[in-house]
């Protein structure tokens, strides 16, 4: 065995003890998953990658992605045996005032997204692969390491397809074929090969691999190097537990970790290290060739309607999409096949080389748009309402990463008409208001739809904005100013006897509602809640107090989790009455018109609910 393969080796059993050592200090963690790749972890961090240590921000890294986030502690102990990290900090983890959590999250800036839901990954890598071919055009590599068990999510197919249709030959994915998942073998155990013609018939080029070989996974790494116009997947064959032989293969041994003490030091005896221990030195990224000028983005052109004219806000979020386009160069687009009704077709037009078709795959959609967004960009990702219902689970998780991803949901409510329930987005705002630290906006109009999708391309985190696909009339003037967290007062008099909060197509209803009350004699007073998260609590609040402290809040969504409860939170210690018009059952097929006063959020029914109110 040559000196370089001896090292590797060495480093491998090295990564071994210290994820036996940090979870058994920890008393919690999946040591035998970590040891079946410790091989693959070697190869790849001190064979293949070119990364500094010392600079994870460097563009020109190759990206690491462990979509099998329960193996976080092999994960942890590469980056200090590469010097990214402390080694003495291994033993900190899951510890509270830790970065090493129990599944990786961006806590620690190697983490470019969080994992451990299994089977987004290789979205990531998607997204992260994309950035590098196609917009910032750099020659780094992105390296996946799957679990077996997880490549029976949906999500990993999703990511299969476009990966191939996008010819990411900057991908390379690892499974880790260890046969054993929480619970019970994995569906195809170590059947290698199904894995292989699986990859292979979405056309990936495959290689299947001794898992526990390195000489034999720096041949493969090498060989996918040279592949080019389409992703690249290694299926390696390993063993759950490898090096300890009371947990090699062993069943029921999944995310337990030694006891420290006897059970440990009989463990620690039988890794042994070869050679001197010490790591071949990790190849570097070249420097980039040529100076990249910082990006500064332009001021966005105002608005430009008439008040009156009927626009739907899901055709001015396009509009505005095209725009920021064109004054903030990091700004991207996603979609899943719907993007003639989402409107963001404006933005194809007009930047077509940072539109990446995502097609009827919402799931692998938010977790690209995480790669992206890992990597410097502003993603803008837009379907139908219900339909991110699908992909909640990488919203939650891009959560948890902390990157900053701009949600467009159209569609919603039952405003939409004859298409029916599966197409009615009535539970987007009780999902989105639910993630931490999230904003949620509902534009009314075509202006502050223009408006709000300006604001979102600067916030952090999570950024939902709903539009709605019936066109309705421009209520704002082109220079107002809808700043986040705000509301508007669109209605009043000093003899409003309550106060009717809306967003979006019930704002209009409202209005509506309030020119009929005013004609029997009842002043009603009108506030647009554009901003759903953060909620103007001290604008309704106000509000309220000049009406008698009555509200009546109507929204198109169902009767939990949406703006009524959103105004309920804000002003439940206040001695407000609150009283809530949504949908309480599911929809059905019908015109905009009948379906709004079917459920009782129609001009009509506030007119009605205002007067056993005020009668």
């Amino acid at each position: 065995m040559s000196q370089d393969l001896v090292a590797l080796q060495a480093v491998a059993q090295k990564l071994r003890i210290h994820s036996l050592r940090s979870t058994a200090e920890a008393g919690s963690g999946h040591p035998t998953s970590c040891l079946s790749a410790a091989e693959l972890m070697a190869a790849v961090f001190f064979g293949t990658m070119r990364f500094d240590p010392h600079d994870p921000s460097n563009p020109t890294n190759d990206r690491f992605v462990l979509s099998k986030g329960h193996a976080a502690p092999v994960l942890y102990a590469s980056l200090a045996e590469a010097g990214a990290l402390p080694v003495e900090q291994l033993m900190d983890l899951r510890k509270i005032s830790s970065d090493l959590e129990g599944h990786p999250t961006p806590r620690i800036p190697w983490v470019g997204a969080a994992t451990g839901s299994l089977g987004q990954g290789l979205s990531v890598g998607v997204g992260m692969a994309l950035n590098a071919k196609y917009i910032d055009r750099l020659d780094y590599r992105v390296y996946v390491l799957l679990g077996d068990g997880e490549v029976a999510e949906g999500g990993v197919w999703e990511a299969a397809a476009m990966a191939s249709h996008y010819g990411l030959d900057n991908l390379i994915g690892i499974i880790d074929v260890n046969g054993i998942g929480q619970s019970q073998r994995t569906m195809f155990e170590f059947d290698v090969d199904a894995y292989r013609q699986r990859f292979a018939a979405f056309g990936w080029q495959t290689f299947v691999v001794d898992g526990h070989n390195i000489e034999d996974i720096l041949t493969a790494l090498s060989e996918a190097e040279q592949v080019s116009d389409r992703p690249v997947m290694l299926v390696a064959r390993t063993y759950k537990g490898k090096g300890v032989s009371f947990l090699e293969d062993k069943d029921g041994m999944h995310g337990k970790p030694l006891k420290k003490g006897e059970q440990l030091d009989r463990a620690l005896q039988e890794v042994q290290v070869p050679g001197n221990g010490t790591p071949p030195p990790i190849r570097r990224p070249a420097a980039l060739s040529e100076t990249r000028p910082s990006v500064t983005p332009s001021p966005m052109p105002a608005p430009s309607y008439d008040i009156g004219e009927k626009i739907a806000t899901r055709a001015a979020y396009g509009t505005a999409l095209a725009k920021l386009g064109e004054v903030q160069p990091l700004v991207v687009a996603l979609d899943g096949d719907t993007k003639n009704s989402t409107f963001a077709e404006r933005f194809v037009e007009a930047h077509p080389e940072r539109y990446f078709e995502s097609y009827i795959a919402e799931q692998n959609m938010v977790g690209a748009a995480v790669g992206l967004a890992a990597c410097g960009k502003i993603p803008f990702v837009s379907t139908f309402a219900a339909f991110l219902t699908r992909a909640f689970d990488h919203i939650r998780m891009a959560a948890i990463s902390g990157v900053a991803i701009n949600y467009a949901g159209s569609h919603c409510g039952v405003s939409i008409g004859e298409d029916g329930p599966s197409q009615m987005g009535l539970e987007d705002l009780a999902m989105m208001r639910a993630i931490p630290h999230s904003t949620v906006l509902y534009p009314s109009d075509a202006v502050s739809a223009e408006r709000l999708v300006t604001a979102a391309a600067e916030l952090s985190g999570t950024t939902y904005i709903r539009t709605s696909r019936p066109a309705t009339p421009v209520l704002y003037a082109n220079t107002e100013a809808f700043p986040v967290g705000g509301s508007k007062i669109v209605r009043s008099s000093d003899r409003d006897q309550l106060t009717v909060v809306a967003a979006g197509v019930t704002l209009h209803e409202a209005l509506s509602a309030a020119d009929t009350l005013q004609a029997a004699g009842i002043n009603i007073r009108v506030l647009d809640a554009y901003s759903v998260k953060p909620l103007d609590a001290e604008g309704i609040i106000s509000a309220a107090r000049d009406t008698h402290n009555t509200l009546v809040v109507v929204e198109d969504h169902y009767y939990d989790g949406g703006l009524g409860d959103a105004v309920l939170n804000a002003v439940a210690t206040h001695g407000i009455q609150v009283h809530k018009l949504a949908v309480t059952e599911v929809p059905r097929s019908g015109k905009s018109a009948e379906l709004l006063d079917a459920f009782g959020i129609s001009a009509g029914r506030i007119v009605e609910r205002v007067k056993s109110l005020v009668g």
